[in-house]
């Protein structure tokens, strides 16, 4: 049995009436904090392959402001969030946050650039994309994803001892990544949990599991429980183990000079 009969795609479908409701909200921040948004996409379990029936719309994106904007002595606030509305939650961060987090670099930031959904795409979002390319995972993107993984973990079973399969997809997919990262030579992990478990050489013993709960969640709620499956929890053990065994160097490349050019460039060629 091949990895596609075991482990089928994942086709991020978003209803066009939750694609207008996103593309409103994103219209009226725009008209309210004088903004340009460059690309808007969706950042949860909806991008990541393993919705809920009633999974939150986590949509994140990278804006600018007017050049004068950046000009100013007292720097301005470079984060907008608005309430979470019924299942919408919608946030973002000024391109100039957006680009210092780049270079650290920040694996969030770097997932939004490859979401499968997208909700708005400006061509000034190529650039970010085509720079978040150059650089390279490393430390940070390993400790991220292993204190990510561990806060899940922890919060992964009941005291019944039964386990809250969201929070074991929270800490799985960081997990998952922790093996790309280890099997690919620091490679960037996809943010796509399919895409993470077809190149990370998962055995069919534990594939198979992880396609019984990915079809279990996507017909239950968020707070399903259900008893604990051995063979998945070994591998998530097995790799943060790893990964605290194996710290991995800091990016060998500097690309802040790299970063000021793009941003220099994106905030004075504006229409």
């Amino acid at each position: 049995m091949n990895f596609d009969e075991v482990m089928p795609d994942y086709v991020p479908e978003i209803a066009p009436s939750v694609r207008e409701e996103v593309m409103a909200s994103l219209h009226q921040i725009e008209q309210e904090h004088g903004i340009e948004i460059l690309f808007a996409v969706e950042s949860g379990s909806r991008a990541w392959g393993f919705p809920s029936p009633d999974s939150d719309y986590d949509v994140r994106f990278v804006y600018r402001h007017r050049l004068d904007w950046y000009l100013s002595l007292t720097p301005g606030r470079d984060v907008i969030e608005l309430p979470i509305s019924d299942d919408l939650d919608v946030n973002g961060w000024d391109l100039r946050k957006a680009l210092n987090l780049l270079t650290k670099p920040n694996p969030t930031l770097l997932e939004w650039l490859v979401s499968p959904v997208r909700y708005l795409w400006r061509e000034e979002a190529d650039e970010l994309a085509a720079f978040a390319r150059q650089i390279e995972a490393g430390l940070s993107c390993q400790q991220h994803y292993l204190n990510l993984g561990r806060n899940s973990w922890k919060r992964a079973m009941n005291d019944d001892g039964s386990t809250r399969y969201k929070r074991l997809f929270y800490a799985l997919r960081p997990a998952m990544a922790l093996r790309w990262m280890r099997l690919h030579e620091n490679g960037k992990p996809p943010m796509n949990f399919q895409a993470l478990c077809q190149g990370c050489a998962v055995p069919a013993s534990v594939l198979e599991p992880i396609r019984e709960l990915l079809h279990l969640k996507s017909r239950s709620r968020e707070q399903q429980s259900g008893p604990p499956i051995p063979t998945v929890n070994e591998l998530i053990e097995t790799e943060f183990a790893h990964a605290e065994a194996m710290t991995l160097p800091k990016p060998g490349t500097d690309v802040h000079e790299q970063a000021e050019a793009l941003f220099r460039k994106l905030v004075k060629t504006q229409v």
